[in-house]
């Protein structure tokens, strides 16, 4: 079963159950996923993950402009995308994927971090943020 099949399956059964919200937040992730799968980007999670970027960034900017209803409503359906999402990694995980990075990069400065966020986010493959592992390359790097 495909990720979209099952938002499709998640949305009927939002939908029996009345969770507009859900329902509606769904829909939208679906058509996401149905326009990316046309276009030829068969990267499901690349799309949910861009989807949850744009609702967090949302939230962030209602937030600053005094809006806390629709910056919880962006909140929400973050969350609820997030649901789909692979787990994050912990930060001592993460710290290993850096730090291995660094290591077989050669890297031995903050002038090398471009080599060290090729290596990491590679093998991070999407289950830490890129301003994560960023500021994990700097701190090791700096030291």
């Amino acid at each position: 079963m495909t990720l979209a099949d099952q938002v499709k399956s998640d949305v009927t059964t939002a939908m029996k159950a009345g969770e507009r919200g859900r329902v509606a937040a769904l829909r939208l992730v679906l058509s996401e996923l149905q326009k990316a799968a046309k276009d030829g980007d068969a990267d499901e999670l690349a799309v949910l993950r861009r989807e949850r970027k744009r609702r967090v960034e949302a939230a962030k900017a209602f937030r600053d402009g005094d809006r806390a209803e629709l910056a919880a409503a962006e909140e929400a359906e973050a969350e609820i995308i997030a649901a789909y999402l692979p787990a994050e990694l912990g930060d001592e995980e993460l710290r290993d994927v850096v730090a291995r990075a660094v290591a077989t990069s050669g890297a031995q400065s903050p002038k090398d971090m471009g080599l060290v966020m090729k290596a990491a986010m590679a093998d991070v493959a999407g289950r830490a943020d890129g301003k994560r592992v960023q500021a994990m390359a700097k701190e090791l790097l700096s030291t």
